[in-house]
């Protein structure tokens, strides 16, 4: 990275610390924009050029699905079918550990529970990435999956990481990080199974 990539990495990352700790301590409906610009030391205006909205700073990471998809299907072998890619993704990249065991993710859901605002956009972005998948994956594979079946398939697959993580949130056992990492994504696999399984 340059300088200049750095710098805004940093005052991105600031950003965002600075608006998790004024959420966790003053709410988030009380939190206003001018608030975390403060903090992080910052202009109000120059806010805007980094995030486009306070629902947003929930939400930082909301491209990695995309981009840890776009990497598997540039690696990806022959014989990989779509299925095999998502599930590379799953089982090598991280999302499903920053669902469970990130930092954000108590916050993240209290706010998903409470504020609407915060809900919409989750579903927003929820819905954009799983049509961006979609897209990626039906010109990706043109003898497979047509627009319904892509769409199908990655709703499929969405569905099973987003009630996996939530299933291990809601658990109350002493399970360590790792064992609650595990656990999600072997639950997730063993959903998948029937998807998985070659003609």
């Amino acid at each position: 990275m340059s300088l200049r990539e750095r710098k805004r990495a940093r005052t991105r990352q600031a950003l965002i610390d600075a608006a998790m700790d004024l959420f966790e301590r003053n709410g988030y409906d009380e939190t206003t924009i001018a608030d975390i610009a403060a903090a992080a030391e910052i202009g109000t205006r120059t806010f805007f050029s980094y995030f486009a909205s306070k629902e947003e700073l929930v939400f930082p990471d909301a491209e990695s699905r995309v981009q840890a998809l776009l990497e598997a299907l540039a690696n990806r072998a022959t014989d990989d079918r779509p299925i095999d890619l998502l599930v590379r993704v799953l089982l090598d990249g991280g999302e499903v550990s920053d669902d469970i065991i990130g930092k954000l993710t108590p916050l993240r859901m209290r706010l998903l529970q409470t504020v609407p605002a915060v809900q919409g956009r989750a579903l927003q972005i929820q819905f954009n990435a799983e049509r961006r998948i979609a897209e990626i994956l039906a010109e990706s594979f043109p003898d497979e999956l047509d627009d319904l079946t892509a769409r199908t398939l990655t709703s499929a697959f969405a569905g099973a990481v987003r009630g996996a993580s939530q299933a291990m949130l809601d658990r109350t056992d002493d399970l360590t990080a790792e064992q609650r990492i595990q656990t999600a994504r072997e639950a997730i696999v063993t959903t998948l199974a029937p998807l998985l399984k070659r003609d």
